[in-house]
């Protein structure tokens, strides 16, 4: 079996020989600012691999990532895989009593936390029957934990452990959304397949080029931006560790000058909105990427308007890891989520599974090397998800003539009108274009006769005047998309909930929670 098999060998230590030792690969923008150059990371990551199997971390054992984006994150993942233990990167932003179900359902024998997010996962893990290694990075050291420094200290790096492509690298849990996390299981060739077609076919990611990904390394969409993509080919990646706000990147844009900025359509829109009112600052960019949801047309040719740069705009999961369904630079349809990344297969399906004609709404599957064994301990899901080569993505969709698809929203979040499909996303869609709009969520509501209509919430512009805003909106959408499909009813919102990856979590709206 061969050594290359193993992730971290192409990533991280293929760059030693191609004499990239001396370059940076990270780059922190806050906190301490370090930089991490490929040769230390290859070395880094070595010495933690050394770590992890005297602590007795065992092959396939799993070792939880409660950190924020720093330098030591790659070195702890990277690390992991040359170990053969399975790393499992966690959302930074759950609740106490959600890591104590990731931490029991993956039964991970080891805890990396950054000493920031500590306290939120304290109080669930003196009593975890599975934990043996409890690792704090980044400040105190609590009692009945290791300092990062220490775990590491007096270990020599060792080489790559033998791993088949097909062995399992890393777990990452679902947003949980709608329910409970569940972890979704990568084997190591799933890290090649995602660098080899949307990263080097689509995104086209350079050696010189120097990435920045609002979305954290925890999200699946993250860990592509931040990490496979740039270490592919050699390039450079900032890193942040705080809370992505609008302003806050918009003065990394301008302050530290990323070719590349990876984003989500919530924080394009609020940074469009910011940007609208300010003059427009000097950026080295040359592309955009979003995923997470479908990018509103108005936002992504605002921006295009804007900064003179395009968005390309894609469809993604945990459990394709990246983007499958994306457009391309040089052939960008705003409003669509484009055409199929080279290396994917695309179906769309109707209830019955029969494959749907041009112009119909269906759901999406997805075909590639990039998808999930499944989920762990969860064979109903699994099941009901992973059909042969085909994933379901849960996602409704149109392909046009063209070959390029529309988004038409999730498969719980289409309703009817008089008999007639709505999709939530069309109506949100035209909503937005309204000139006092930064985003909108579409849900049904019944009226007197108990009848489903489309309701809508919607966050104002600052500054925007909210007297007789349900009147023009209605009154737009009508003309726009059709007088069946106009909101009944219009509800001003400070803000709209969303999980962690930025997606609009309707049913909360539906359900007034």
């Amino acid at each position: 079996m061969a050594q290359s098999d193993n992730a971290a060998t192409r990533f991280v230590d293929s760059h030693l020989a191609a004499g990239r030792a001396d370059k940076p690969v990270f780059i922190e923008v806050d906190g301490d600012q370090r930089h991490l150059t490929y040769g230390a990371l290859a070395a880094g990551a070595g010495v933690v691999a050394a770590a992890m199997m005297a602590a007795g971390l065992r092959r396939e054992e799993r070792a939880a990532m409660l950190l924020l984006d720093t330098v030591d994150y790659p070195l702890l993942f990277w690390g992991a895989l040359k170990a053969g233990v399975v790393a499992v990167p966690l959302n930074t932003l759950l609740s106490t009593s959600i890591y104590d179900a990731i931490l029991r359902d993956s039964r991970a024998s080891a805890l990396f936390v950054s000493a920031a997010l500590y306290p939120v996962v304290a109080p669930v893990l003196g009593d975890n029957p599975w934990l043996r290694t409890v690792v704090v990075v980044g400040g105190a050291v609590p009692d009945g934990t290791t300092g990062f420094d220490d775990f590491i200290a007096g270990h020599a790096p060792v080489a790559c452990c033998d791993v088949s492509p097909d062995d399992v690298a890393f777990w990452l849990y679902s947003s949980g959304s709608t329910g409970q996390p569940k972890g979704v299981t990568h084997v190591h060739r799933s890290l090649g397949a995602t660098a080899d077609t949307y990263g080097a076919g689509v995104l086209g990611v350079r050696e010189n080029d120097l990435v920045y990904s609002a979305a954290k390394i925890f999200f699946a969409y993250g860990l592509g931006n931040a990490m496979t993509f740039p270490m592919s080919v050699g390039a450079t990646t900032l890193l942040f560790a705080g809370r992505p706000t609008p302003d806050g990147v918009i003065d990394i844009l301008a302050s530290h000058h990323p070719t590349l900025f990876c984003g989500v359509p919530t924080l394009f829109s609020a940074m469009l909105a910011q940007l609208e009112a300010s003059d427009v600052p000097d950026t080295a960019l040359r592309l955009c990427i979003s995923a997470g949801e479908a990018l509103p047309e108005a936002t992504g040719k605002g921006w295009r308007t804007k900064m003179g740069v395009d968005i390309l705009d894609g469809v993604g999961s945990t459990e394709m890891l990246h983007i499958f369904l994306s457009n391309r630079e040089g052939d960008v349809a705003y409003g669509t989520s484009g055409v199929a990344v080279p290396g994917y297969d695309l179906r769309l399906v109707a209830e019955d599974g029969a494959e749907v004609t041009t112009g119909e709404i269906g759901e999406l599957l997805v075909a590639g090397e990039s998808g999930a064994e499944g989920y762990w301990n969860q064979r109903d899901k699994s099941r009901a998800t992973f059909e042969g080569i085909w994933t379901r993505t849960g996602d409704k969709y149109e392909r046009r003539s063209d070959g390029r698809y529309i988004y038409c929203g999730r498969t719980d979040d289409l309703f009817k009108v008089s008999g007639i499909w709505v999709s939530p996303f069309e109506v949100e869609q035209s909503i937005t274009a309204h000139d006092a709009v930064v985003e909108a969520a579409v849900v049904a509501a019944a009226d007197d006769d108990g009848l489903l209509k489309p309701k809508a919430f919607v966050v104002l512009k600052d500054g925007a005047d909210a007297e007789g805003i349900d009147k023009s909106i209605k009154a737009l959408v009508q003309e726009d998309i059709g007088k069946w499909k106009y909101p009944r009813w219009v509800e001003v919102v400070d803000d709209l909930p969303k999980t962690a990856t930025g997606k609009i979590q309707r049913f909360k709206l539906r359900d007034g929670v």
